[in-house]
């Protein structure tokens, strides 16, 4: 049966407002036009949809079982018109990303990505580097570690060494590795991370029994505000070397691991996916 888009257009508006007047508003035409599309629509269903009463309209039984149909296709409709920018129809892209990346790297690029790929509707999740692609219907993830996740592709990304950072206070009175015995060493839950700065500073680890942090971002917080000394990805907190909030007392540093982009094997590349790749690769190797 063929039902005109405009006749059911009025009918939905209609019972939305229970108005021919306030649909006619909505529609911007008049009232008779939209009380007669209403009309040919019931003749053509041979059925009244609307019962019409001295203030307003009221649904008949037919009317109310054809409105939520017709809402809900009118509704899908716009969605997908909606995602259509310059003549592309715009695509989502759900990105995860371990929370510090996202701050110290990925954040001060995004007006230029957004520029370049204005089609590509990206969907930013935060984590602590703990992520599930599947279980959060992720695209892609960033995260830190050595590349090796089980059912993943992981592309590297670049490296981000680890060095003690603190106030400029803290800062001050640190000469030597070996004064950190004296200040509070700030924790991840990589526990062997200061041993192995020690090591490669050459200096003895003292007993470390520092605060514990689950993210990189509040423990260089915990930092800036004279908390302790962190081991923390420096490329990450260039804003707040510049800002002045956190220094680099010694050059020694270490390799812990590299950002990767990552996503299930079975996951097929969309177009976003691909210019997103794309793009990361690019900016992560300039």
């Amino acid at each position: 049966m063929y039902l005109p888009l405009n006749a059911l257009r009025a009918f939905e508006v209609s019972a939305r407002h229970l108005s021919f007047t306030r649909a006619a508003d909505e529609l911007n035409v008049t009232q008779t036009a939209v009380s007669m599309q209403v009309k040919n629509l019931e003749e053509r269903l041979g059925a009244a949809l609307f019962r019409r009463l001295p203030r307003g309209l009221a649904l008949t039984d037919e009317g109310l079982a054809l409105l939520p149909v017709v809402a809900e296709s009118f509704g899908r409709i716009g969605t997908v018109l909606a995602q259509f920018e310059n003549g592309r129809k715009r695509e989502v892209l759900t990105l995860g990303v371990v929370g510090t990346f996202a701050v110290g790297w990925l954040m001060p690029r995004l007006r230029e990505f957004q520029q370049t790929y204005p089609f590509v509707d990206l969907r930013l999740l935060t984590n602590n580097n703990r992520v599930d692609l599947a279980g959060e219907g992720l695209d892609y993830a960033i995260r830190f570690g050595d590349g090796a996740w089980h059912g993943t592709d992981a592309e590297r990304l670049f490296s981000a060494p680890l060095s003690p950072m603190c106030a400029p206070e803290i800062a001050a009175r640190l000469r030597r590795p070996a004064d950190l015995a004296s200040e509070t060493l700030l924790r991840s839950y990589r526990s062997d991370e200061w041993n192995e700065w020690f090591a490669a500073a050459g200096a003895p680890c003292p007993p470390i029994r520092g605060f514990v942090f689950d993210s990189s971002l509040t423990m260089a917080e915990a930092a800036a505000q004279q908390a302790g000394v962190a081991l923390l990805p420096v490329l990450m907190f260039e804003r707040e070397l510049r800002q002045g909030r956190l220094v680099c007392p010694f050059e020694a540093h270490i390799e812990a691991g590299a950002y990767w982009l990552t996503r299930l094997k079975s996951r097929q590349e969309t177009a976003a996916m691909q210019v997103f790749r794309q793009w990361l690769l690019l900016h992560a190797g300039a």
